[in-house]
């Protein structure tokens, strides 16, 4: 079974050896795009690249990228806690080609990368296909479809909506179609028993058919009344979720019993850490702040669960909000009071420990 770090190298290495720089993770906190405040996708810092006010060279890169999505168009908050494989923070596997290859390069790669090199079972893919959008004039994708024919059954393509199939970074800027690629990772005898296949349950919420990465297909640029420009370029920006993929590979069902966590997990039962349990769901750690902040946790504290009924489970960057700090009380850490600037150790996000 490959490591997280393995997985990790394997995807550098294999876009190394189609030709891409690997480039550097960017910082989380964005300086200088108004638009954001937090790095959310692997191409916000190619966002100058893109609508072409700096040089592309090299046009072909990849990397590994640190995002927090805890606002705005990408919210990730409000699914944490919920399911098994959404994080305030997590890791991008990402490509890139800046007027280079565009869709059918991308799905090829996608796919040599999925199934020749880490042997996923090309029979649980299942891929979606920008359905079109007549109000923007936006036709149905039907090249990446033509591309993703030469790789999966017909049955396998899945026309997607405005929503899930055309990507934007925010309410302006780069925006264009995307394919998203999601794996059946149910059992045979989960399959037999639901008596619905992969097909059915794509973008349906289903904790065991979800996305591992989506090819974006850059070609327009949203501008502030709404509408659409075309590129000077057509750019691909693809994204992958790195403990998705890893909790594919290690065969697991979820995110949280990957050796991305299990280590950490593991760490604090070793030194028997408290965690707080909520008495009406009985699961672990709530938010304590008030309801207007945005919440995080720690393994170092136990908190009040009365303020937020559903558990919370990432920390979040706490700089940009009120946090509680915790104080000694007995034996145990306990929430005491609202402060409204970061230490050092909260000033970073990390996924949760559920």
């Amino acid at each position: 079974m490959m490591t997280a770090n393995e997985i990790r190298d394997s995807f550098k290495k294999f876009f190394e050896s189609k030709q891409h720089a690997i480039v550097p993770s960017a910082p989380m906190v964005i300086k200088d795009d108004p638009t954001l405040m937090f790095t959310n996708a692997g191409m916000n810092q190619w966002k100058d690249i893109i609508l072409g006010t700096r040089d592309p060279e090299p046009r072909r890169r990849a990397d590994t990228q640190k995002c927090l999505r805890v606002s705005g168009k990408h919210n990730d908050l409000e699914e944490v806690g919920h399911d098994t494989y959404h994080h305030t923070m997590f890791e991008m596997l990402g490509n890139w080609s800046f007027g280079d290859y565009f869709k059918e390069g991308a799905i090829d790669m996608a796919w040599e990368y999925l199934v020749d090199v880490l042997k996923l079972n090309p029979e649980d893919l299942y891929v979606t296909v920008f359905e079109g959008s007549p109000e923007e004039n936006i036709p149905r994708d039907d090249e990446a479809a033509k591309y993703w024919a030469k790789h999966v059954p017909e049955d396998h393509i899945i026309n997607g909506n405005k929503h899930d199939n055309f990507w934007e970074m925010g309410d302006t800027g780069p925006c264009g179609p995307c394919s998203e690629i999601h794996v059946d990772s149910r059992t045979p005898e989960q399959k037999a028993a639901s008596g619905k296949t992969g097909r059915e349950l794509v973008n349906q919420d289903d904790p065991q058919v979800i996305e591992i990465w989506n090819l974006v297909f850059m070609q327009f640029n949203r501008k502030a009344d709404g509408s659409l420009e075309k590129l000077s370029m057509n750019v691909i920006d693809t994204g992958m979720g790195f403990e998705r993929l890893v909790r594919m590979m290690q065969g697991k069902h979820s995110n949280y019993d990957t050796d991305v966590f299990q280590p950490i997990i593991t760490s604090r039962r070793r030194l028997r850490i408290p965690l707080a349990r909520n008495r009406t769901t009985s699961t672990s750690l709530c938010a304590s702040a008030p309801t207007t902040c945005v919440p995080y946790r720690s393994p170092l504290l136990t908190v009040n669960c009365q303020a937020m009924p559903r558990p919370v489970t990432s920390f979040v960057v706490s700089c940009v909000v009120p946090y509680a700090m915790p104080t000694p009380s007995s034996n145990k850490r306990t929430v005491s009071s609202i402060n409204s600037s970061p230490p050092s150790f909260m000033r970073w996000a990390m996924p949760s420990l559920n």
